[in-house]
């Protein structure tokens, strides 16, 4: 779950192909009518501290830009507000176990995973599966310098010139309810897949980052969203398909009226026949950019 949106959007060490900046070249999406234009930008969460991403023709938008869209608002505000939920919904009741929610084959490999990354068990076991996931990715990115502050969005926020309007798709109430409210038989289900990706292919981060590098979207497509799409239909219904429906509203009002716009969201949402891309080309919009 946590995966399929942070990495799956996003930790192994960058190759010397991801530091030549001249590799780097993520993709972009602009959307224009009579009076608005729209760039759409698939972010990375989390990202090889020196990697040299951030294309000219996005710094151009932003420094022409209205207003800049992120999932979540970036500030030390939302900041607060999402550690405060993790911890209210994070945990399990007291007297449970993560461990005792699964089965001995993958309690097993959980614990073996956990040592391989200098995550204590008794830590784990007071966690809900979804909250697991997330601590297990997190350690992962930490051990081979991937750190959220070099992500995306952080990088962004702090870029974008002063006068340019911060807006987000979701609250930190919204976005947590999204976790918190997912069934514990899918958060297991997820918390599984996570554990055994991590375990036997511990390079499949790197391949991510060269992929979302190079801006290629069939990678991305089957590393991101693919198995979410197979495995778990539900979860992707509710992780991309129906919050790509609810941000494409936002989108819609933002071209029935005038100006510019810079939109970063996790490079999840822009792909695929359910991506925003996709959706605004099926509008009848002037979408340029990858299909």
């Amino acid at each position: 779950m946590f995966r399929s949106l942070l990495i799956a959007v996003a930790a192994l060490l960058a190759t010397p192909a991801l530091a030549e900046p001249s590799l780097a070249k993520p993709a972009m999406w602009t959307v224009r009518d009579a009076d608005s234009e729209i760039v759409l930008f698939g972010s990375m969460h989390v990202l090889p501290k020196d990697l040299d991403w951030e294309p000219p023709a996005l710094d151009a938008a932003l420094a022409k830009a209205d207003d800049l869209w992120f999932e979540l608002p970036m500030d030390a505000a939302a900041d607060q507000r999402m550690q405060a939920l993790a911890g209210a919904y994070g945990l399990l009741p007291p007297g449970q176990a993560l461990t005792s929610h699964l089965k001995p084959r993958a309690a097993a490999r959980l614990r073996k995973l956990a040592d391989r990354l200098a995550v204590p068990m008794s830590e784990l076991e007071r966690l809900q599966p979804w909250m697991a996931e997330v601590r297990l990715t997190m350690a992962a990115f930490a051990l081979d310098k991937g750190l959220a502050e070099d992500g995306v969005e952080r990088r962004l926020q702090a870029a974008a010139p002063p006068a340019v309007a911060r807006k987000a798709f979701e609250t930190p109430d919204e976005q947590m309810a999204l976790f918190a409210g997912a069934s514990q038989a899918d958060q297991i289900k997820t918390l599984n897949a996570t554990v055994r990706q991590l375990d036997k292919d511990p390079g499949a981060y790197r391949r991510l980052v060269a992929a979302w590098s190079k801006g290629d979207q069939k990678a991305l497509e089957r590393a991101v969203v693919g198995g979410m799409r197979k495995s778990s239909p539900a979860l992707y219904r509710r992780f991309i398909v129906e919050r790509n429906a609810r941000w494409m509203e936002a989108l819609q009002a933002r071209l029935a009226g005038s100006g510019r716009t810079v939109v970063v969201v996790g490079a999840g949402h822009l792909l695929g026949p359910d991506g925003l891309p996709a959706r605004l080309r099926a509008l009848g919009y002037d979408v340029q950019g990858p299909r």
